[in-house]
């Protein structure tokens, strides 16, 4: 793999990448970040095994493929790089190195094989809604309260989102249980 890209652009995609990253961690996989370039684009993916952000920016890919690379020290490389200057990544799979380079600065970083970065699952749901931001907040801040928050039943540790048909056409509920209280809240939406 072998990509330009903007240092904005860049930091962006891997601030919200290293945003989901803990950084102690017993899986030395998940303090990485997957890098994946292929045509004009470059995706970067990180994952704690709950949540996943995926983030794409356009790059000029000179040379496909992917890599995996620690998400803290890349963020802090780029972030610290003079605005507006171009940066490259080049992996070199055989030396295990990602090397950065901008301007007059050149960092090589070690890398972990793609194949090891968890895979999550597929985004093919069976059903999908989208619903305006401040009307889901207000669906959690109503059904938050009935929320357990106890360890050992973990199963009650959030809320079923539901899509079903309502008076007015497609609506969201958001269920919420502790064993004790039950709370369900509704949007509408598309």
């Amino acid at each position: 793999m072998k990509i330009s890209i903007e240092r904005a652009a860049l930091l962006k995609a891997v601030s919200q990448a290293q945003s989901v990253v803990e950084r102690r961690n017993t899986i030395p996989i998940l303090a990485n970040v997957l890098i994946e370039a292929e045509d004009a684009q470059v995706s970067f993916r990180a994952t704690d095994l709950d949540v996943e952000v995926v983030d794409s920016a356009p790059a000029m890919v000179e040379r496909a493929g992917a890599t995996t690379v620690s998400a803290v020290l890349l963020h802090e490389i780029v972030r610290k790089l003079p605005d507006g200057s171009m940066v490259e990544l080049a992996d070199d799979s055989r030396s295990g190195r990602l090397q950065v380079t901008a301007g007059r600065s050149s960092f090589a970083l070690a890398t972990l094989p793609k194949e090891d970065f968890p895979v999550m699952a597929s985004s093919e749901y069976a059903a999908n809604f989208s619903a305006v931001a401040k009307d889901l907040r207000r669906l959690f801040d109503k059904s938050k309260f009935a929320i357990s928050t106890e360890e050992t039943r973990y199963y009650l540790n959030g809320v079923y989102l539901h899509v079903s048909e309502g008076d007015g056409g497609r609506v969201l509920r958001c269920v919420a249980t502790d064993g004790h209280r039950w709370r369900i809240a509704q949007a509408a939406g598309r």
